[in-house]
């Protein structure tokens, strides 16, 4: 009688609240799954070093796991079990993760980087016109004062207005998209000019000029070191006086202090915002400002979103897991961050290595 082989280990970070029944599918037959009851990073390190998931080749995170593992780091690369080969991260930005990292521990990672177009560009789209439109409102009706006493100051139309994306991407142009109905002028700053069909007839310019001819400024770039406070204080003195700013990618973009600042002086009219530098904590010049309208960050919070993007990073688990088996073409399939293309291109040349 001969052994049937054992199954492959996969650890599971997180919950998945939408698709359980989808990993059972998919994954339940394919490996074997780890789960970790880790509080914080400290517990979920000794775990690591005591050796509860040796023999774990792929992980999938959610975005609240950073909660039980801190930052995918160097200390935590090199504490995580050396046949790890792939993390699967639900969620289009991947700044909890340092690719340096994951790449000098012969790690991959992949995200979900279109799951999320829809809903989080509809989010710019409700904190934009909240935040042109309805700011002090909201605290006056909650207090039982009706519109206010005094009565807010006048919102501001869409129609006819400038609209500056800096970071078109995907979500981006999703926006752009949604407001054409608007008839607003709309310019964008990326590193570099993108291809005309892929602009959705805006128009390439500066960020010096971005910032000063936008009426509304939403703000769509990925966080990492070069982002880190692209917006803080001289930036933000560049704006166009009365700007309205919106923010539904990393807190982190912008100086919130600087922002607040802004804000108080009136140099920026208002700002609708999802997401904040030190998250759940916000500022708190913003927490109660008559011309701020927040929400906890929330883009992605639709039932069809959070399910697309749990089942997508299935998949790439799947994927992982099926390709370190030996099946060709299923790392192809894979939607693996930007910097970690080649590596990813080479493993499919020559074979991922054994250990770090």
């Amino acid at each position: 009688m001969t052994n049937s082989p054992t199954k492959p280990k996969v650890l599971l970070l997180g919950t998945l609240d939408h698709a359980s029944t989808f990993w059972q599918n998919h994954i339940t037959p394919l490996a074997e799954t780890i789960t970790t009851n880790a509080p914080d990073r400290a517990s979920f390190l000794k775990e690591c070093h005591a050796g509860q998931y040796t023999g774990v080749t792929a992980a999938y995170r959610t975005f609240g796991s950073a909660s039980q593992t801190g930052p995918w780091d160097s200390d935590l690369c090199a504490a995580l079990p050396t046949s790890l080969r792939f993390v699967a991260h639900n969620g289009a930005g991947y700044d909890q993760l340092s690719t340096d990292a994951l790449t000098a521990n012969n790690i991959v990672a992949t995200n979900v980087p279109t799951a999320v177009d829809d809903a989080t560009a509809d989010t710019a789209l409700f904190l934009m016109l909240g935040a042109l439109r309805f700011q002090s409102t909201q605290f006056a009706l909650a207090d039982g004062k009706w519109r206010g006493d005094p009565p807010p100051m006048l919102g501001n139309d869409p129609e006819g207005k400038t609209l500056g994306i800096l970071g078109m991407g995907g979500i981006g142009r999703n926006l752009v998209r949604k407001c054409k109905p608007f008839g607003m002028k709309v310019l964008y700053h990326n590193r570099k000019p993108l291809p005309t069909s892929e602009t959705e007839g805006a128009t390439y310019v500066s960020l010096d000029e971005l910032l000063a001819q936008s009426d509304i400024l939403s703000v769509h770039v990925p966080l990492n070191s070069q982002t880190r406070h692209l917006l803080g204080a001289a930036e933000l003195a560049k704006c166009k006086k009365g700007q309205c700013i919106v923010n539904t990618a990393r807190g982190a973009v912008i100086d919130e202090a600087a922002l607040v600042d802004a804000l108080n002086q009136g140099h920026i009219k208002s700002a609708g915002l999802d997401v904040y530098e030190e998250e759940p904590k916000v500022h708190p010049g913003l927490v109660k400002h008559e011309r701020a309208f927040l929400l906890p960050h929330m883009g992605t919070w639709t039932k069809e979103t959070q399910e697309a993007m749990e089942e997508w990073c299935i998949e790439n688990v799947e994927r992982a897991v099926r390709g370190l088996k030996g099946e060709k073409g299923q790392w192809e399939g894979m939607s693996v961050v930007g910097e970690q293309k080649e590596l990813i291109g080479k493993w499919i040349r020559e074979g991922a290595p054994e250990g770090r």
